[in-house]
């Protein structure tokens, strides 16, 4: 410890908490079969902060299937249409919730065919069961309307990305928007578990779709407002929602 430090000096930069994230989600409402749904398969309701009863297992031991789905418990049930950042400098939490609004303000909602349980990769999640022209100019809008309050990525988040396999244009996009799967890369999906090899994975699949064909969770998804959400010492927090057209 050098001479300029004391003690105390220590003990307050070691316990000093990290930046606050935020993310601007797609949310179903809170009352929603969609939102129960995800929330009860991930153990954490983003919006309430608190741990909804599991769903019944068949294949699984509770511990284990906590341990599976620690991943997309991390971030709360979403959609992501603005990926996770720190704020630039500069910046502050009140404007951010003030573009937000402007950014709501401007568009009408509209209906999805719904969603489908699918693997991607070696993890489970909710995708649309028909492409959205509507969905991905939302994301599209949100990538670019937000993107003055990111800033810029640490070398360790950057090379982090960079061990996926990733195209030239999603490098670039990596470099030019903080995020490498945006814009024609767009997918859009809401996870539900880890990466899984391939026979926990088959099992998980098993157990998630006999679940969400009891949830009710299955008819057309309706967008009609974003979602910031905050990380700050714990998991990332619903903290506001923003209806469209208000």
């Amino acid at each position: 410890m050098s001479a300029a430090m004391s003690p105390g000096t220590a003990t307050a930069a070691a316990t000093k908490p990290a930046e606050p994230r935020y993310a601007i989600y797609f949310a179903p409402p809170a009352q929603s079969p969609l939102w129960r749904f995800g929330s009860a398969v991930l153990g954490y309701d983003a919006e309430t902060g608190e741990a909804p009863p599991l769903p019944e297992l068949k294949r699984f031991d509770a511990t284990r299937w906590h341990e599976i789905t620690a991943e997309p418990r991390r971030y709360g049930f979403h959609g992501t249409l603005k990926a996770p950042f720190r704020l630039a400098a500069g910046r502050t939490e009140t404007e951010l919730r003030a573009v937000c609004a402007r950014f709501a303000k401007d568009r009408a909602g509209f209906a999805c065919a719904g969603v489908t349980l699918n693997t991607i990769g070696r993890f489970l999640a909710l995708r649309l069961a028909v492409p959205s022209a509507a969905l991905d100019r939302l994301a599209a809008g949100a990538v670019a309307a937000f993107d003055d309050f990111r800033a810029p990525m640490s070398e360790t988040e950057r090379e982090k990305r960079l061990r996926a396999p990733l195209t030239p244009r999603q490098q670039d996009y990596l470099a030019r928007w903080g995020y490498p799967y945006v814009l024609e890369d767009f997918r859009f999906h809401m996870t539900l578990t880890g990466s899984l090899d391939d026979d926990e994975r088959t099992l998980a699949e098993a157990e998630l779709a006999e679940h969400f064909a009891m949830s009710g969770a299955d008819g057309p998804l309706i967008v009609r407002e974003i979602a910031l959400y905050r990380q700050e010492a714990g998991p990332f927090r619903l903290v506001a929602r923003f209806p469209f057209g208000s």
